[in-house]
């Protein structure tokens, strides 16, 4: 017998493989019409609490493939940025509204400078206001300083007396 020839398989079908027809790249086994129901109930829901708000959202009680379809929603959109935190054995998913929020601090910090005072924000997450210090870092008109401890921490958007530019022409010219 030709050692190059090869054997025919024993399953003659040709139909796929033993364990059922091919189901195409993305899809698994398992998954059906009423987990993509789910799945699109829970983006609905979602989008629907971030609409007009500058607050995360938490979806608890998601499993693996629920929250990998969660986050490819929401990371193809540049008006949201998700996150997944572990508790224990539980996985949270945050989604946050960092394009409603930037335009919130850039609204405060205008009008910070435009009243002269200091402007306390609500209590934020650590993502929360790592985005507000990164949205007004280069605006030479303001400072932001995150103050208090745990839950309660909260950025406080400070007008400079002084702007970044007026001390560098300072220290250039030597003139204080």
């Amino acid at each position: 017998m030709n050692e190059n020839r090869r054997r025919p398989s024993r399953d003659s079908n040709r139909g796929g493989s033993r364990r059922g027809p091919y189901k195409g790249r993305g899809q698994q086994r398992g998954r059906n019409r009423e987990d993509d129901e789910k799945i699109q109930k829970t983006i609905r829901n979602a989008q629907n609490m971030l609409q007009d708000s500058i607050h995360a959202v938490c979806l608890e009680e998601l499993n693996a493939y629920e929250r990998m379809r969660v986050h490819q929603f929401f990371d193809n959109k540049g008006d949201y940025e998700t996150k997944t935190y572990r508790n224990g054995e539980d996985h949270l998913l945050w989604i946050f509204p960092v394009g409603k929020i930037r335009e919130y601090v850039v609204e405060k910090a205008r009008e910070s400078i435009k009243t002269g005072e200091e402007i306390e924000l609500h209590p934020m997450s650590n993502y929360e206001r790592f985005i507000v210090h990164d949205v007004l870092k280069d605006d030479d008109g303001v400072e932001t300083v995150s103050v208090g401890e745990g839950d309660a921490r909260y950025v406080k958007i400070v007008p400079a007396r002084f702007g970044r530019k007026l001390r560098k022409m300072a220290r250039k010219l030597k003139l204080f």
